[in-house]
């Protein structure tokens, strides 16, 4: 298992230009928000659908490697998405995931977005990492 401090340092090294930043990691599950600025809206003013596919697709590898350990080569496999309703521009996006398997060279998980304070969530999505074997460069840190 990886911390939140370690799995947010990898994250700020390896991911710089990410907006999403971590808030709870552990128990299979994960709690990260992105801020939404300006660069974040599309025309009508409404959070684009880029960063809430990034900001479930980072929830997902957090909670993963909060599970595993800070294995690199963790890669997104699928990624579906259902948008609910328009997200607030001036509230940041909050991913909440959940971990429903975790296996040796798979996991799947769900993750509900929400625009910050707001109880209804504005998008769901459900996705799938592939885990590299341990003896190809997947030992955890």
């Amino acid at each position: 298992m990886a911390t939140q401090q370690e799995i947010a340092a990898f994250i700020a090294a390896e991911f710089p230009q990410t907006r999403v930043r971590i808030l709870q990691v552990g128990d299979r599950s994960a709690t990260v928000a992105h801020e939404v600025g300006v660069a974040e809206l599309r025309p009508g003013g409404t959070v684009s659908g880029p960063v809430l596919m990034a900001t479930a697709d980072v929830a997902l590898y957090v909670a993963i490697l909060g599970e595993i350990g800070i294995v690199p080569l963790t890669v997104t496999t699928s990624l579906s998405f259902n948008f609910m309703r328009k997200p607030s521009a001036d509230r940041r996006i909050l991913g909440v995931c959940k971990l429903l398997k975790l296996g040796r060279t798979l996991a799947v998980g769900e993750v509900s977005l929400y625009s910050e304070g707001l109880p209804e969530p504005v998008a769901h999505a459900v996705g799938t990492y592939a885990i590299p074997p341990m003896d190809r460069g997947g030992a955890g840190a």
